[in-house]
């Protein structure tokens, strides 16, 4: 099926009831039009891939026609809400009958829209008017629902698409409560006490707007009340928090052994009760008993679901999930703990994705059983109130099924710095941070369509007379190393350099609009900022690690903010909070945010983030779950403006996406019932056995170290390189899933010299492998320990012979071109080729040295953490700093850990399981990585121990035979010739109940080596 084309998605008025919209079918969107709205139905809608095949149907659950499932509940209450509309809101209190006629008055000045009185209606009508109507059943139903996830609490629930006003209807909530308690304090239906939650410091501190005598107030500024019931509405008690003040404070400050001496069991006396925290965040609503309860972003709020449905998971996954269980169960246990000592009349949830999660207990993604209205982002969408996000429908790569930058992480996320090890980034010395090709590729083909959107934003004067800030480039990454990788790359660092005069030699950032270095030096106002989202909403003070990286943009932002308000001092603000005023304010005019270009984020941008300037998108982090997807995506729907055409409708807006995949999955999930399996073994390193930990070098590849002065080079067929679409898209065109399309592109790398791409080539051929290795230093850190020194003297000659290579041995295949070579990875893939050119030639003296990490350059036991269902065997605590040995036989694996507990020669020993410990090696001219099965520690006769590679062979295979003959005849000698790694052997097993012989032999070998 083509890809369907349509050239103007708003189709609804956003003031209006919706009265028609797209249809889809088992292929997707689809022009026709349908004049009715749309059902509440279980699907998330976005632009299909042009690329399709059944498999991506099955895999990502991307929409088709017989999986879409109604929302029964949410549709039957929309049809009787409707028909009470329709009838002129009988039932109710004369003041709720005055809100909805000044809320629905079309002859306002800032008319409402929709979806927000739709909103309230459904909530005023299930509060106020349905029993009166028959229409008992909706609470009931509720009850029911409430009684199964929420035993304690009555909850409601309204779904409404990002940057479709949560917030003003939050506002009306408020003011519908507090003016009919006022106006008959003895309706109990009613109270003008409310409790706001919400899922960080950022919103908790956006939401002040909540408060009658702020200021910016929403009921004057959005004109939600009239003039005469201002006074009025200012009665409320109402308090903000965000959900992290739910958790039970230390009320005095005490040692860890103090503890233990009063409570032996480790719990603190000196802890908080559940009624000392209610006490502590309700005190300002005074003695109001049965609160109000507003929860913003509601799905962070649940109970996992005890017996429900288990999900197996592994990694990031389980980590993601464990940490989401607990901030849901730290939610929902303080709005119990209020529910028992104070009372809460109702709980309104307000998010745009009230769905379960993954590890939830419950099938993920399904909808939360007390929503009761919904406006979803396809209905957002046609009604014109939010951009339209546009992903990669097709490339010219040519390779699988998906556009390569639709979902980045799986080709990247191997080649990226994990998180919490220290990395030492070599790759700097070769004057640009090393990003896996298909990262810096979908980085500048965003960028370039970036460009276009700044010039246009440029050119605007008008826009900008009236305060409108730059278009804003996200990037949203899984962690710190991540992070300040891509930052680095964008922005510009510090390159260690000094110039003679002591001067900082620093590099600028390769997407120039977005540079912090400008002629040499570090811009006054930073374009780009990186922020660390989770710190910063949790209150608490963000890491020593991120405040080192931080350090230079917090002291350029108290000099801005000493500029701006003469007299302060910035040094009384806290750097977190800066940093959340500088995040707060993005595209905002007169504000510390309001010249920021592009923002780096650690963990998600917080929800609530309400930049309307956000244009472009990139996600470098994993996206196991549809909500995740969505909230990121999010980040960019904001409107920039909110003018009417002729029509009364607005004109679509777009937000171009890279790196979220955000595929269509049916809330309702699989009816299949799992069969049950083995429970799983937690596998990890324990920190009493700390004493048995193994460290060992991560390789990249080996080097020949050349003797000598001439180099020599010889081109072979292994010496040739041929570029085409299917290594990296030179066009990308981006689609929402109604609207116009975008063609971005790379034109920007093809206007370089050609002459950039011989130097660049011959500048890593010469730092990745001309270096004379250096002497461990032990003023370093185990990462940083080992310098080497380039042999620059080379460099002449290396230039020559790459002219030399790109005259003969590349190829330049139908749509490509040669500066595509000056993208890092595809770089290193040429240099690698002239290297080899160079290492083949006879007649040159070499000795095999490795080629070490950048990043994560040593392994160790202390991060093996991981389950698993397949037999275990529990290992000695002073042989073995894991917990267990995984068997991937019967019993071999069991035999071999056995052998080698009882063996007085082995320190220590590990499975290599979950360690990460690999031997690159060549089969049939593709890189590939071998694991061998142990890494044994041993005592011989000399000072420093013996490091064993041991592997327990079964069948003979050619694979196998090949690996073991690298690990052999490379990866030992490299790693010994490097003299700072320490001493490595390797031994073949074929028989475990005969391996103590095989191990002894290696021992008299290094012993009398």
């Amino acid at each position: 099926m083509s890809q369907i084309v349509i050239e103007n998605p708003v189709i609804n008025s956003a003031f209006e009831e919706p009265k028609q919209h797209f249809k889809f079918d088992q292929d997707g969107i689809t022009n026709e039009i349908v004049k009715s709205r749309r059902i509440s139905e279980y699907f998330v809608p976005i632009a299909r891939p042009k690329k399709k095949s059944q498999q991506i149907e099955i895999d990502l659950g991307l929409l088709s026609q017989d999986r879409v499932e109604p929302n029964p509940t949410i549709n039957r209450i929309r049809e009787r809400v409707s028909l009470w509309r329709r009838g002129g809101y009988q039932g109710i209190t004369p003041t709720t009958r005055r809100l909805l006629d000044y809320w629905t008055n079309p002859e306002r000045e800032r008319r409402l829209f929709f979806c927000q009185v739709e909103a309230l209606e459904t909530v005023i009508y299930i509060t106020e008017a349905a029993k009166k109507f028959g229409d008992t059943w909706i609470e009931n139903e509720l009850r029911q629902a409430n009684e199964d996830a929420n035993p304690l609490l009555f909850r409601l629930a309204c779904k409404m698409a990002t940057g479709s006003g949560k917030t003003v209807v939050m506002s009306m909530l408020i003011a519908w409560h507090t003016l009919n308690k006022i106006a008959n304090p003895q309706n109990r239906l009613f109270n003008d006490a409310f409790l706001v939650v919400t899922p960080g410091i950022t919103i908790r501190d956006r939401l002040r707007v909540l408060q009658p005598n702020d200021p910016e107030n929403y009921y004057r500024k959005m004109d939600l009340v009239s003039p005469d019931l201002l006074p009025e509405l200012e009665k409320a008690k109402i308090v903000i928090t965000n959900y992290h003040a739910f958790q039970l404070r230390e009320t005095q400050s005490v040692s860890k052994n103090t503890k233990l001496v009063l409570n032996p069991d480790g719990s603190s006396p000196f802890t908080e009760t559940p009624d000392q925290m209610v006490n502590r965040i309700c005190r300002a609503l005074g003695s109001k008993k049965n609160i109000i309860v507003i929860n913003d972003e509601a799905h962070h709020c649940y109970r996992r679901r005890v017996g429900g449905e288990e999900e197996k998971l592994t990694g990031d996954d389980r980590k993601e999930a464990q940490k989401r269980e607990e901030e849901a169960r730290v939610w929902i246990s303080g709005l119990e703990a209020i529910q028992q000592k104070i009372g809460v009349r109702a709980v309104y949830d307000l998010s745009a994705t009230p769905f379960f999660l993954k590890g939830s207990g419950y099938t993920e993604g399904t909808l939360f059983r007390w929503v009761v209205s919904d406006f979803s982002l396809i209905d957002a969408i046609e009604s014109g109130i939010v951009k339209v996000p546009r992903v990669p429908v097709s490339d010219d790569n040519m390779r699988g099924e998906l556009p390569t930058y639709r979902n980045i992480w799986a080709l990247i996320r191997d080649s990226l710095p994990k998180s919490g090890r220290g990395s030492k980034d070599e790759s700097k010395a070769v004057g640009i941070p090393n990003l896996p090709k298909e990262l810096e590729g979908a980085l500048k083909s965003l960028y370039s369509n970036y460009e276009k959107a700044f010039e246009q934003w440029e050119q605007n004067t008008e826009a900008q007379l009236k305060g409108l800030m730059p278009p804003v480039f996200i990037v949203v990454c899984n962690n710190t190393n991540v992070s300040k990788l891509v930052y680095d790359y964008i922005s510009g660092w510090d390159t260690g350099k000094t110039f003679p005069d002591g001067k900082s030699v620093l590099a600028p950032g390769k997407l120039p609009l977005f540079s912090n270095v400008k002629d040499g030096d570090w811009s006054a106002r930073p374009y780009s900022v990186l922020i660390d989202s989770e710190q910063l909403e949790s209150g608490e003070a963000m890491s020593p690690d991120f405040k080192k990286i931080a350090a230079k943009e917090i002291d350029e932002f108290k000099a801005e903010y000493r500029d701006r308000y003469p007299g302060s001092d910035p040094n009384k603000i806290s750097d977190e909070d800066l940093l959340r005023e500088v995040m707060n304010t993005v595209g905002k005019p007169g504000k510390l945010g309001e010249q920021v270009r592009c923002v780096v984020s650690v963990s998600m941008l917080t929800e609530g983030w309400d930049a309307n300037t956000v244009t472009h998108i990139l996600g470098v982090r994993a996206f196991g779950t549809q909500l995740l997807s969505e909230q990121v995506v999010g980040r960019g729907l904001r409107r920039i403006s909110y003018a009417t055409n002729e029509q009364g409708m607005f004109e679509p807006e777009y937000a171009e996406v890279y790196g979220v995949p955000f595929p269509f999955m049916p809330c309702a999930g699989s009816k299949k019932v799992p069969k049950p399996g083995r429970l799983p073994t937690r596998v990890r390193a324990l920190e009493d056995r700390i004493d048995c930990e193994i460290t060992f070098p991560r390789l990249l590849g080996y080097r020949y170290e050349i003797t000598g002065e001439k180099l020599t080079y010889q081109f072979t067929d292994a010496c040739k390189y041929a570029l085409s679409t299917a290594d990296l898209p030179t066009t990308t065109e981006n689609a929402p899933i109604v609207g116009q399309t975008s063609i971005h592109s790379l034109e920007e790398l093809r206007s370089r010299r050609p002459q950039e791409v011989a130097f660049l080539l011959a500048k890593l051929v010469l730092e990745k492998y001309f270096r004379a290795d250096g002497e461990k230093r032990p003023d370093k850190t185990e990462a940083h320990q080992f310098d080497s020194e380039v042999q620059s003297w080379f460099f002449p000659q290396i230039l020559q012979i790459a002219k030399e290579w790109l005259k003969e041995c590349l190829t330049l295949k139908s749509g490509t071109f040669l500066q595509e070579l000056l993208l890092i990875e595809l770089a290193h893939d040429a240099a690698d080729k002239i290297y080899t050119a160079i290492a083949s030639s006879e007649g040159s003296q070499k000795t095999l040295k490795p080629i070490l990490r950048p990043y994560d350059t040593f392994g160790s036991t202390r991060y093996v953490d991981f389950d698993t269902t397949r037999p275990v065997y529990v290992t000695d605590p002073i042989k073995c700093h894991v917990s267990h040995v995984v068997a991937d036989t019967e019993s071999w694996e069991q035999k071999m850990a056995q052998v080698l507990e009882d063996m007085p020669e082995v320190i220590c020993y590990v499975k290599n399981q979950g360690l990460g410990f690999t031997i690159p090696y060549s089969l049939s001219g593709n890189q590939k990585n071998y694991m061998p099965d142990f890494v044994v520690r041993l005592k011989d006769r000399r000072d420093d121990p013996l490091n064993l590679v041991l592997e327990v062979s079964g069948e003979a295979r050619k694979d196998k035979a090949i690996k073991v003959s690298h690990a052999r005849s490379f990866w030992i000698p490299a790693v010994n010739n490097h003299g700072s790694l320490g001493r490595w052997a390797f031994v073949e097993i074929t028989d475990p109940w005969d391996a103590e012989g095989s191990i002894q032999a290696i021992l008299r070998e290094s012993s009398n080596g």
